[in-house]
């Protein structure tokens, strides 16, 4: 579809890394999976079967086609409707943003998988879109004297380690990768992030009100849900309108500070992806403290060690 170009991107891309673990998956999990990002880069002979999960019916009932079998089933992802030690494979892509409660549903993704079971997802990161939340914060402060988070805040990539280590995952990978996507301009970008066109923009502008929902393109949610990338702020505390001389405002900031060589604007999307997986016996572990019988110090020694053996 469409608005879909980010979370396809993605998807592969969280396909990519569980193609690079040396193993075989019999059952997994995609949690918050939209129409199916992942599984349809998935193969058959690396995933056996996939349960795909998702809040959104909509989302669930236009799952596209994969070759794996597949059973999806309308859940949230805080409330895991599965036993204890059930997948092999737990992945999740650009959903957990959205979840009201982060460590719960980590808690939930370790519960279901099985020992050694790994864990694959990916989230928006703190810096997505801050051309856009620079130029609105700048225009809003000149042109009403304050700003509203129209931009949900985000995980910070430390915080996101330390929630893994906190739900019980192990042997962790986390690390940071950035989209920058080029649009004509702001309004084209808010069209993009709401996942319908903004009719008549210049009709809109006119009023002197315009609401914040309705032309900002709901920032932050992407959910999987609905047709593009957005859904509404999730900020309880903010101003449901805009005035026109602030939108105006902030698409000339957004320009005059960011825009490229040919005229076009960037925003960035940057994305966390994790990797953790849940404990069991066979799996490589640190030696105890102590236990060491060669002192660092003697790393200091080693080029001598080494000519003397030559010698």
């Amino acid at each position: 579809m469409k608005f879909d170009y980010l979370k396809e991107e993605v998807g592969s891309r969280i396909a990519d890394r569980v193609y690079d673990i040396a193993r075989d998956f019999p059952l997994a999990l995609d949690i918050g999976c939209g129409r199916g990002y992942i599984a349809q880069h998935l193969n058959k002979e690396t995933v056996g079967k996939i349960f795909q999960t998702d809040i959104a019916e909509h989302a669930l009932k236009n799952s596209l086609e994969t070759d794996i079998p597949t059973v999806n089933i309308l859940a949230d992802e805080e409330f895991l409707p599965f036993q204890e030690n059930t997948f092999d494979l737990v992945v999740s892509s650009l959903s957990l943003h959205w979840v009201n409660d982060l460590p719960r549903a980590l808690e939930q993704i370790h519960y279901v998988l099985k020992p050694d079971g790994v864990f694959v997802g990916a989230m928006f990161g703190g810096d997505t879109l801050y051309e856009l939340r620079c130029s609105l914060q700048l225009a809003e402060t000149e042109r009403e004297g304050g700003f509203s988070p129209h931009i949900s805040p985000f995980t910070a990539v430390n915080d996101l380690g330390h929630l893994l280590g906190r739900a019980g995952f192990n042997t962790l990978t986390v690390d940071t990768d950035e989209i920058q996507v080029n649009y004509p301009g702001m309004f084209e970008l808010m069209e993009d992030l709401k996942g319908k066109k903004i009719e008549n923009v210049d009709l809109i502008l006119q009023t002197s009100l315009i609401s914040a929902d309705e032309c900002m393109g709901h920032f932050q949610g992407f959910h999987s849900g609905f047709k593009g990338m957005g859904e509404s702020n999730c900020s309880w505390n903010r101003k449901a309108l805009l005035h026109r001389d602030t939108m105006l405002a902030a698409a000339a900031v957004y320009r005059e500070m960011y825009s490229n060589e040919d005229g076009s604007i960037p925003a960035t999307y940057q994305i966390y992806h994790m990797i953790g997986w849940k404990y069991h016996d066979s799996q490589a572990r640190p030696a105890e403290r102590g236990s060491a019988t060669v002192s660092f110090g003697e790393l200091a020694k080693l080029n001598d060690i080494m000519s003397q053996g030559k010698k």
